[in-house]
């Protein structure tokens, strides 16, 4: 079975999606909806901006979901997963690409998110670090022994797991981890505290912006964040994207229940290869690959 995978924040690269504008009508059509929609040019940075203007959340989150929708209708009629998934802010890629959410919505909805994860980190200094060569249950045990925020965030193959949370919380975390034999357990440079208690001011936010959204039945099963498996109702699929922005996500355990269910070849669709460095580290045994738009 074909499985499509969408990437989240951290793929993204000056001059993203630059090819898809300059070769394809339907591209920049999108792309020039994008910025009607947006408000501001996010093309200009994403194709000629500096790095420090596409860091911000804010765009970084709607321009990671552009390259990735965008490539997705361009593949046309070679775009028939059937089965998707999407890491944090890639699961909204996913949603619009399997049909669940319109081109607009998805990105108004992508646009509240980022904004509103920017105001709640604003509101508390918070953060992630990456622990890499640890079991899963050191991990979770360790964050559970720390006065403070601090949990286990992204799941993202075995032995690399990100906790988030409370800055003091996050350094404790490292130190103990690294005692307890971490190969690696380095604060990443990132805003805030995503998949942790203290984004619970965005998802609140986030939840009145879907509950007026019209989510439709999806065209295959979506493998959401939050629990691991296929989703095909549209009340559940709302729900647990809901949830995301505070629960960790399960990437992981998406990848092998995809596998389990069938799934045989993964292809990334967006920027980055990120998640194909992942696949291979959460089974060789299947095949990955990145979508290409040929001209």
């Amino acid at each position: 079975m074909k499985a499509y995978i969408f990437p989240g924040q951290g793929a993204q690269f000056i001059g993203m999606g630059l090819d898809l504008y300059e070769n394809s009508t339907l591209a920049q059509e999108l792309f020039e909806q994008a910025n009607d929609i947006l408000g501001f040019s996010i093309t200009d940075i994403m194709f000629q901006g500096t790095t420090e203007e596409l860091k911000q959340t804010k765009v970084t989150q709607p321009a990671i979901f552009l390259h990735s929708v965008i490539l997705a209708k361009v593949l046309g009629d070679s775009f028939q997963p059937e089965m998707v998934a999407g890491h944090s802010l890639g699961e909204l890629s996913a949603l619009v690409a399997n049909g669940v959410l319109t081109f607009e919505d998805g990105l108004r909805l992508v646009s509240k998110r980022a904004l509103a994860m920017q105001k709640a980190c604003e509101a508390q200094e918070s953060t992630m670090a990456a622990v890499l060569g640890l079991d899963d249950k050191i991990v979770e045990d360790t964050c559970a022994e720390i006065d403070g925020i601090v949990v286990a965030a992204n799941y993202n193959c075995p032995g690399q797991l990100v906790i988030s949370g409370e800055i003091n919380a996050i350094n404790k975390a490292c130190e103990l981890l690294t005692e307890k034999g971490a190969r690696r357990a380095l604060v990443l440079p990132v805003g805030g505290a995503f998949h942790s208690p203290l984004m619970e001011p965005a998802r609140e936010e986030l939840e009145a912006a879907i509950s007026e959204t019209t989510f439709s039945e999806p065209n295959c099963p979506v493998y959401q964040n939050v629990v691991a498996k296929g989703v095909t109702n549209p009340d559940e699929i709302k729900e647990n994207l809901i949830a995301q922005l505070t629960a960790p996500v399960r990437w992981t355990q998406c990848i092998q229940a995809m596998v389990a269910d069938g799934g045989t070849e993964f292809i990334e669709v967006g920027p980055g290869k990120v998640l194909q460095g992942l696949m291979r580290k959460i089974d060789r045994s299947v095949a990955a690959s990145g979508a290409s738009f040929e001209v």
